[in-house]
Parts: structure tokens; C-alpha cells; sequence
């Protein structure tokens, strides 16, 4: 590539000292002592401006151009990024938030509960209690009951009994000097003190 460049700025620089011996002499040395102070030849410092122009585009359209893009992307993907996490904080903010108040009704709800079935279950027991007490009570006047049965049916028999008894014993001893007339009387008499009693 070198090699192409150079007859062409060869061209150049022979343009260039065309251009100074037209431009007059004044100008040509000014800018000719300036080059051969500084060692610089006019056609090899055009061809190194056109190198350093060819090398230079070829970097910005290869190199710079890419890398350029390459940031740019990343960057816009940096900022999506930050943008989604921005958003994401403020939706686990809201969720948190929605979570206590979930949480702090659920116990609201869960301490009404335990009030209530404490309630239910002392109204329960309460109930019971009185069911068992009316029963208790019942089973007690039936119990009486019986045993206020039970004591007049001994007493009846018992009573039956010692008539018996005393109208057979009576009969006994006195049966020989008794009438039939008198033992009846006597054990009608007998039963109807002993039922007075």
C-alpha cells in the first residue's frame, strides 16, 4: 500500500513546489527553510498525512466503530438493568407492604377466631354444666321419689307383717279363750292402729 502512495506523493510534493515557485519566492523559502530546518521532505510528509489519514479511518470504521457500539449496547443494558432492579425493589416494597397488612389482618382474623371459640366452647361447657346439674337434680327427686316409694311399700309390707304377726301371736295366746267373733275384732282393731302409725 506504501509503495502505491508514494509515487502519488512524489506527485504531490513536485505539485506542491509547482505551487510555492508560483506563489513567489518569498512564501517558498519561508515554508521550504522551515521543512529543510526540521529535515522534512514536502512529498513523504503528504504521503505520511495520507498513510496516517487511510490508517486512521481504518481504525474508526474496524476498531473504534465496534468497541463504540459494544459500550453503547452495554450501556443501555447497564441502564436497563438498573431500571428493572429500581422497579423490582419497589414491586418487593409493595409486596412486603401487602404482606404485613395480609399478615396483621390474618391475626386480626385469627385472635377473633380464638375469642370466639373460647366464647363458644365457655358457653359450651356452661350449657353441659347446666344440663348436667338439671340431670343431677332429676336423677336426685327421682331417687327421693323411689326411695319415698320404696320406704312406703316397706312400711305397708312391714305393717302387713306385723299385723300378721300380732294377730297370729294373739291368736296363739288367746286362741283358746277367744270367740271367732272376738279374734276378727281384735285383728280389725289391731290392723287399724298399726296403719294410724
Amino acid at each position: 500500500m506504501l509503495s502505491v502512495l508514494l509515487p502519488l506523493a512524489e506527485a504531490t510534493g513536485h505539485a506542491a513546489e509547482v505551487a510555492v515557485e508560483a506563489h513567489g519566492e518569498a512564501a517558498a523559502s519561508g515554508i521550504t527553510k522551515l521543512f529543510s530546518d526540521f529535515g522534512i521532505s514536502g512529498p513523504f510528509f503528504v504521503a505520511q498525512v495520507i498513510n496516517f489519514s487511510i490508517v486512521a479511518f481504518l481504525l474508526w470504521w474496524f476498531a473504534f466503530k465496534p468497541v463504540l457500539a459494544n459500550i453503547e449496547a452495554r450501556q443501555k443494558a447497564i441502564d436497563s438493568g438498573l431500571k428493572y432492579a429500581a422497579e423490582m425493589k419497589a414491586k418487593l416494597d409493595a409486596t412486603q407492604t401487602e404482606t404485613m397488612q395480609v399478615l396483621q389482618k390474618a391475626h386480626a382474623e385469627a385472635a377473633k377466631i380464638v375469642e370466639d371459640v373460647r366464647k363458644t366452647a365457655k358457653e359450651y361447657t356452661d350449657r353441659e354444666h347446666q344440663i348436667a346439674a338439671e340431670r343431677a337434680s332429676d336423677l336426685l327427686v327421682k331417687a327421693q321419689k323411689a326411695i319415698e316409694l320404696e320406704h312406703k311399700k316397706m312400711l305397708e309390707e312391714t305393717r302387713g307383717e306385723i299385723a300378721r304377726l300380732v294377730v297370729a301371736t294373739t291368736q296363739r295366746v288367746l286362741s283358746k279363750e277367744l270367740s271367732d267373733f272376738e279374734r276378727t275384732r281384735f285383728n280389725e282393731a289391731a290392723a287399724r292402729e298399726l296403719n294410724v302409725v
